[in-house]
């Protein structure tokens, strides 16, 4: 779009966290214009029972508190993906947490779930869904552990948010894999993530009886797994009926070339160098969980091509969030439509 090639280089002339929230103040402002959002053109697709317009989704970390949603909704996203949440407000790590590494295509953050609290995001959503002017894009919801809660008692914490926003999201994501809570992706594993999954899945079929709306959640898991770990994801994800995986995240390794600038800052990496770990991971997946189980491909996407490497490694749709940053919002209407030139 003509206005982000206005404003680029003055997001590019300031601090990366800066930079985002300037970004989300001006989509908050777009979102504001009359009118509803309308997706993309694109080929729809039914996947855990929500209908998606088309096949290009906003990841989880761009709009952690609902503030632009109705403004990142009107770029024609397919579905938005708010988060990471927690039950309670906290501030994430110190400052700086986000850089920029623009010779790679990439990004290094350890926010570490900044965010005001799953209340205060269902109040947001709520308004927006009175308004009724996001009728068409679907809305997933990244749920996460506090950072002061135990990793004994991080279920507490998820059960927590799937209940306060149950009413409000189209979906929910269930992040174990971010690499900057301490500890969190030791629930990828064994005994922990099984006794969560069925934790969460009790609960979800609860509120489904009660409120008389099933709600799916998605699994999101790392890029860092090595197969069998996957593989035992998968198994898990199985056995317990999880509607679907968001795979995956942003990497602890640093494929980068030596002497870049942040090169070796503390924190995930995403963009373009995460691509092929990013497409092994959905392969494998989708290996291990046969093809009727939902993937949703996300990680180094910046073009039409990685969108469509993403696909044929067994995803049925795709996020972007560093090719946003990088290319803007013309990025996911030429993704979403790839299909339709089929």
């Amino acid at each position: 779009m003509a206005l982000y090639r206005m404003l680029r280089p003055l997001l590019f002339s300031i601090d990366a966290e800066h930079s985002h929230a300037l970004a989300l103040k001006v989509l908050k402002a777009f979102g504001a214009w009359p009118g509803a959002a309308r997706p993309a053109p694109g080929r729809p697709r039914t996947l855990m029972g929500v209908r998606f317009p088309n096949a290009v989704g906003l990841a989880a970390g761009l709009d952690k508190d609902g503030v632009a949603a109705l403004g990142l909704a009107r770029l024609g996203f397919g579905h938005i993906e708010l988060g990471t949440v927690t039950p309670r407000p906290q501030p994430g790590n110190p400052q700086p947490r986000l850089f920029r590494l623009p010779e790679a295509g990439a990004l290094i953050n350890r926010m570490g779930f900044n965010n005001a609290g799953a209340a205060a995001l269902a109040e947001r959503l709520a308004a927006l869904k009175r308004a009724g002017r996001m009728a068409h894009t679907p809305i997933g919801v990244n749920i996460g552990k506090s950072k002061a809660t135990p990793l004994a008692k991080a279920a507490e914490d998820y059960l927590a948010c799937m209940e306060a926003l149950h009413p409000w999201a189209d979906y929910l994501t269930v992040n174990l894999s971010s690499p900057n809570t301490l500890g969190l992706r030791t629930l990828q594993y064994g005994d922990a993530l099984d006794a969560l999954l069925g934790a969460l899945k009790e609960l979800q079929a609860r509120l489904a009886s009660r409120r008389g709306r099933y709600v799916p959640f998605c699994l999101k898991v790392a890029p860092d797994l090595e197969d069998d770990a996957l593989g035992a994801v998968a198994e898990a994800v199985l056995h317990f009926e999880v509607d679907g995986v968001v795979a995956g995240n942003a990497t602890t390794a640093r494929p980068l070339p030596a002497g870049l600038k942040h090169r070796d800052e503390a924190g995930g990496l995403s963009g373009v160098p995460l691509a092929p770990t990013a497409r092994r991971t959905v392969a494998e997946l989708r290996q291990c969980l046969g093809p009727e189980r939902p993937i949703i491909g996300c990680g180094g996407i910046l073009s039409l091509d990685d969108a469509q490497g993403m696909l044929n490694a067994g995803a049925d749709m795709v996020q972007i969030y560093t090719g946003l940053v990088y290319r803007g919002p013309s990025l996911l209407r030429t993704i979403a439509a790839l299909e339709r030139s089929d």
